[in-house]
C-alpha cells in the first residue's frame, strides 16, 4: 500500500496534468500536427521504409533507432499493462490512454528533435544523447541532467525489466505450468547474450524482431475482434461511459470513478510508448541522421503504432470477449483480495482464448516471450547510456549488467501490483524534469519542424 500511495501522490493530479498540458500546449503550437498533417509523418516514416538505407559508422540507421525505441515501448506493457489498467480504471481508463496518446505524438516529436538537436560522439564516433544531454547543453542545468540519469538506471534496474520479466513468467506459468524463477533465469541469460553486443547488436535484432511480433499479435487481435464484431458498439460504449460517467458502466450506483480511469489510463498510456518520459530519445540519439525534425516524425510513428495500434487491439480484445466483469473487478479491488489470473497478462491471455481456445494462452505466450525480449534489450541500452553519463564511458557497465540480469530474474517472481507500483513511481520521476524541459526548448524543436517543412517543401 506504500507504493500505491506514493505512486498516487506522484501521478494524480500533478504528473497526469503535467502531460495533458504539455500535449496540449505542443500540439496547439504546431497546430495539431500530428492530425492534420499525418500526411507529412506517414510518408517520412511509412514511405521511406522501401529505401535503401545503410548503417554508417556514427549511428544507426533510422529504422533501427525506431526498432529499438520500439522494442522497449511495445513490451508487455501492451498485454499486461493495458489489461491492469482496465481492471483498476475501468473501461473508460482506455478513452484517456487514446488521448495520452494523442497529445504525446507532439511530446514523442520534440523529444526525437531535440534528441538529435543535442548530441555528441563518444570515443569511438558514435552518436549518443538523450534528455540528460539536452537538459546540460540546451537548459545548461547538469544537475537536472544528473537527476534524470540517476532515476532512468533505478527505472531500468528495477522497473522496466522487472515488469517484463514477470509479465512473461506469471504467462509461461499460466499456459504451461512453468516455474517462474526458471523462466527468469533463461530470459536473463538470453537477454545477456545480445547486450554484450553493445548497441550495434541491439539494432539489429530489434530491427528483425519489433515488426514480426508486432504484425503477430496485431493480426491475432484482429481476429478475434472480426469473429466478436457485434460486441465492438458496446465495448466502444463503455469506454466512453467509463471516462466521463464510470456509474453508467454498472448501471448506476458505486462504481469507478474518472479519477481512477484517468489515472489508470493516462498512467498506462505513458508507460507504453514512452512519450514525456524521455527514455527513447536516447535510442534515436543515436540514429545516423542529419535532419533533427526528421527524426521527430519517427517519434509521432513510435507514440501511434505503440498505443494508438497495439494497445487498442488489447483493449477491445479484452472488451469484447466477455473475459472482463466491471462488477468482479471492483469487489476484489474493494476486498483487498486480487487474484492474479484475474489481471494483467492472464487477463489478455483469457480474451484471446475465448475465441482461440487452449491455443489462445500459447499465442499470447509468445507474444508476451517477444514483447518481453525486445523491451529488456531497449531498456538495458538506456541504463547503460544514463550510467555513462553519470559515471563515465564504460566504467561501472559489467557490474550494471550482472545487476540487470539479477532484477530480470528477481522480477520473475516478485508480486506484480508491486512492481507496476514500482514501474510507475520511476516513470513519474523521470517525466517530472523531462517535460519541464521539453516546455522550455519547445520553441527551438518547433523551429527545427518549421526550417524542415520549409526545406521538404511541406505547409505548416
Amino acid at each position: 500500500m506504500t507504493l500505491e500511495r506514493l505512486g498516487n501522490l506522484l501521478w494524480n493530479p500533478w504528473l497526469l496534468g503535467l502531460f495533458l498540458v504539455t500535449g496540449l500546449y505542443l500540439s496547439v503550437r504546431t497546430g495539431f500536427f500530428q492530425i492534420f498533417r499525418c500526411g507529412v509523418w506517414c510518408r517520412a516514416t511509412l514511405g521511406s521504409l522501401g529505401q535503401e538505407e545503410q548503417r554508417g559508422k556514427s549511428g544507426l540507421t533510422r529504422m533501427q533507432a525506431m526498432s529499438t525505441a520500439l522494442a522497449a515501448t511495445i513490451g508487455t506493457g501492451s498485454i499486461a499493462g493495458v489489461a491492469t489498467a482496465i481492471f483498476y480504471g475501468g473501461p473508460g481508463a482506455v478513452f484517456w490512454m487514446w488521448v495520452s496518446a494523442l497529445l504525446g505524438m507532439m511530446i514523442g516529436c520534440v523529444e526525437k528533435t531535440l534528441a538529435i538537436r543535442y548530441r555528441t560522439r563518444d570515443r569511438a564516433g558514435r552518436w549518443q544523447g538523450g534528455p540528460m544531454i539536452y537538459m546540460e547543453q540546451g537548459l545548461g542545468n547538469k544537475s537536472l541532467a544528473m537527476l534524470f540519469a540517476l532515476c532512468c538506471v533505478a527505472s531500468c534496474l528495477g522497473g522496466g525489466n522487472m515488469v517484463q520479466s514477470n509479465s512473461i513468467a506469471a504467462a509461461l506459468w499460466s499456459a504451461f505450468g512453468w516455474d517462474r524463477l526458471t523462466v527468469g533465469v533463461v530470459v536473463a541469460l538470453l537477454t545477456g547474450l545480445v547486450i554484450v553486443g553493445g548497441v550495434g547488436r541491439i539494432g539489429r535484432v530489434s530491427e528483425t524482431l519489433v515488426p514480426c511480433m508486432a504484425l503477430l499479435f496485431v493480426g491475432g487481435g484482429l481476429v478475434v475482434l472480426v469473429c466478436r464484431w457485434q460486441a465492438l458498439p458496446a465495448a466502444f460504449a463503455q469506454i466512453m461511459a467509463g471516462a466521463f460517467c464510470p456509474q453508467a458502466v454498472l448501471g448506476g450506483g458505486a462504481g469507478y470513478g474518472v479519477a481512477a480511469a484517468l489515472r489508470y489510463g493516462v498512467a498506462r498510456g505513458v508507460f507504453t510508448n514512452e512519450a514525456g518520459i524521455g527514455t527513447s530519445a536516447i535510442a534515436h540519439a543515436a540514429a545516423d541522421t542529419r535532419e533533427p525534425a526528421e527524426q521527430g516524425m519517427w517519434g509521432i510513428f513510435e507514440v501511434f503504432v505503440a498505443t494508438v495500434v497495439v494497445c487498442s487491439v488489447t483493449a477491445l480484445v479484452v472488451l469484447t470477449t466477455g473475459v472482463y466483469s466491471p462488477q468482479q473487478a471492483l469487489d476484489a479491488i474493494h476486498s483487498g483480495q486480487v487474484d492474479p489470473q484475474m489481471v494483467g497478462a492472464p487477463l489478455s491471455a483469457a480474451g484471446f482464448s475465448a475465441v482461440f481456445g487452449p491455443f489462445g494462452g500459447i499465442f499470447v505466450s509468445v507474444c508476451l516471450l517477444l514483447f518481453a525480449f525486445t523491451s529488456l534489450l531497449g531498456c538495458s541500452y538506456y541504463g547503460e547510456r544514463s550510467l555513462a553519463y553519470l559515471v563515465g564511458e564504460g566504467r561501472g557497465r559489467g557490474v550494471y549488467r550482472l545487476v540487470f540480469l539479477g532484477a530480470i530474474v528477481w522480477g520473475s517472481v516478485a508480486d506484480v501490483s508491486a512492481v507496476w507500483q514500482l514501474a510507475d513511481i520511476f516513470n513519474g520521476l523521470m517525466a517530472l524534469p523531462n517535460l519541464c524541459t521539453l516546455l522550455l526548448l519547445s520553441p527551438q524543436a518547433i523551429g527545427l519542424l518549421k526550417k524542415w517543412l520549409a526545406k521538404t517543401a511541406q505547409d505548416f
